[in-house]
């Protein structure tokens, strides 16, 4: 083989990238910015999974919607069960074995939606110091109410799928995502909702090879947050 041709492979090896999927707006924004990058390879995707529900844990959204979501966006989908409720140490010891697995196959990245949180970041720094595998914060600093707009701008959407009534009202779930929601959003609540007040389910966007077509259903309470069930809609 030729210096050149060497020289070109070298350039062309993109990180082999796992994605963090929340099934939510941060996560569906680091997805579009890291397939904009020449040194990420993004190959699939991987969520926490509510054992007993079957649900994205916060998110509420039920398995079986979030395999339908990664197939809109093309992207392979790894579901890690995890215990409800769940405690640090077994979240812990979950996340553990899937670095572990991980690195079998050759994972060089594992990117996160996180946007703000330190601790958070810190922990996951901490957690993966020693697998071989680097984490990656792409949208790391964007500030909320820049990133707010440019998802509605760029034509991303989204329905509220969990809110925490104690910051945001009821009649908020299961609203889309748009300009008139963050306008009506009481002040003290962060537009990208980065304190946990509310969560999404993206649907559409730049990312997605099609739509899904879904509509919010059934509201639930239940831990002190307000859920609603999005289902996906007859074609």
């Amino acid at each position: 083989m030729s210096s050149g041709v060497r020289l070109v492979m070298i350039m062309n090896a993109r990180k082999r990238t796992l994605l963090s999927w929340s099934s939510g707006k941060d996560s569906a924004w680091a997805l579009h910015k890291l397939q904009q990058s020449k040194e990420i390879e993004v190959i699939g995707l991987f969520t926490t999974i509510n054992r007993v529900h079957r649900r994205v844990a916060m998110h509420a959204v039920s398995n079986r919607l979030l395999r339908a979501q990664a197939r809109a966006v093309g992207f392979p989908l790894q579901e890690l069960e995890i215990p409800y409720p769940c405690s640090d140490a077994e979240y812990a010891q979950v996340m553990e074995r899937f670095l572990a697995e991980a690195a079998t196959h050759d994972i060089e990245k594992i990117a996160f939606g996180d946007l703000a949180l330190e601790e958070i970041r810190r922990y996951r720094e901490q957690k993966m110091r020693h697998t071989g595998i680097e984490p990656l914060f792409p949208i790391w600093g964007i500030p909320t109410n820049d990133l707010s707009k440019e998802l509605i701008e760029v034509g991303f959407r989204m329905l509220i799928t969990c809110i925490d009534p104690r910051s945001v009202p009821r009649e908020f779930i299961g609203r889309e995502y748009d300009k008139t929601f963050l306008e009506e959003l009481p002040d003290h609540v962060d537009p990208c909702g980065e304190n946990g007040e509310f969560h999404t389910f993206v649907f559409d966007g730049p990312i997605f090879k099609a739509p899904l077509q879904v509509k919010p259903g059934r509201i639930v309470e239940r831990d002190g947050f307000v859920f609603a069930d999005v289902v996906q809609q007859s074609s």
